[in-house]
């Protein structure tokens, strides 16, 4: 399918969408633009029709994600201005050191490396041993880090790392709204978009409570906690972004970073 068909109709479709969204008026994208209240207007109803730079200007000024963009382009009967390459492409050979440089540095505490689906690209050793543990897999097992695995479906799967989650209804909240972002960022018709309703079809997820109980916590953040076998983990994860991204690939990499919230959980992690 071409962007045209799994976002919008047309360019002044995709501009009124995102203006909406960011919460301009006409009359404050003019301003932020530079581009005459007039011209806008003139976009919007398909009267006027943008030029490339226009439409990359617009899209700078509106903080529309690069694949957004692209779409934006695409909408517009131009071609993308923004590569989406492979992880494995030569070209980005100092990104991928740098986020290996990144999880080995968090050893002995897990990290991931996920795009902006929570696809698994990377991962430490430590992340690595903790999955394996709770699968009850052997050490030789080796996980897929093609993008095939979708970190957040397995991790709210009743069969998956749910079932080790004694707060999962906490932490699938949280989870699930990086993926209603990206969905309201794509629009109708894309992967987010399905990827969200595929969720939402798991058993318990779309009649679990979305709002968080702030009352009862007393951490200042949301603790993830896995439980087999009589072992306990407590942990919360940081989340990390490459700065100044002018490829689409490496704009929507995520570093997740899994971190103990007490003593207990921290020497599990040092003992292996």
């Amino acid at each position: 399918m071409t962007a045209r068909e799994q976002y919008f109709s047309d360019f002044a479709a995709a501009l009124k969408y995102w203006r909406g969204k960011r919460g301009y008026s006409q009359l404050k994208l003019s301003t932020e633009s530079a581009i005459s209240q007039r011209h806008i207007s003139f976009l919007e109803s398909g009267r006027s029709q943008p030029s490339k730079e226009l439409i990359l200007k617009l899209g700078m000024v509106l903080q529309v994600p690069l694949r957004q963009r692209n779409a934006m382009l695409l909408a517009a009967g131009y071609a993308p201005a923004y590569q989406e390459r492979n992880l494995s492409d030569p070209e980005l050979g100092a990104v991928r050191q740098a986020l290996e440089f990144m999880l080995a540095q968090q050893a002995p505490y897990p990290a991931l490396v996920v795009d902006r689906l929570w696809n698994l690209l990377m991962l430490n050793e430590p992340a690595a041993h903790m999955l394996r543990w709770l699968h009850g897999l052997p050490p030789e097992v080796n996980f897929p880090v093609d993008g095939s695995l979708n970190v957040i479906r397995q991790t709210l799967d009743p069969n998956g790392l749910r079932r080790y989650l004694p707060n999962w209804e906490e932490v699938s909240a949280d989870l699930l709204l990086w993926i209603q972002r990206e969905a309201m960022s794509d629009g109708p018709g894309s992967e987010a978009t399905q990827l969200l309703s595929d969720l939402l079809a798991l058993a318990g997820i779309a009649d679990m409570p979305r709002l968080p109980n702030l009352d009862r916590r007393a951490l200042p953040f949301l603790p993830m906690i896995l439980r087999k076998d009589g072992i306990e983990l407590n942990m919360f994860t940081t989340i990390a972004t490459l700065g100044t991204p002018h490829d689409v690939t490496v704009h929507e990499l995520r570093v997740e970073s899994f971190f103990p919230a007490d003593g207990a959980t921290a020497n599990w992690f040092r003992q292996r």
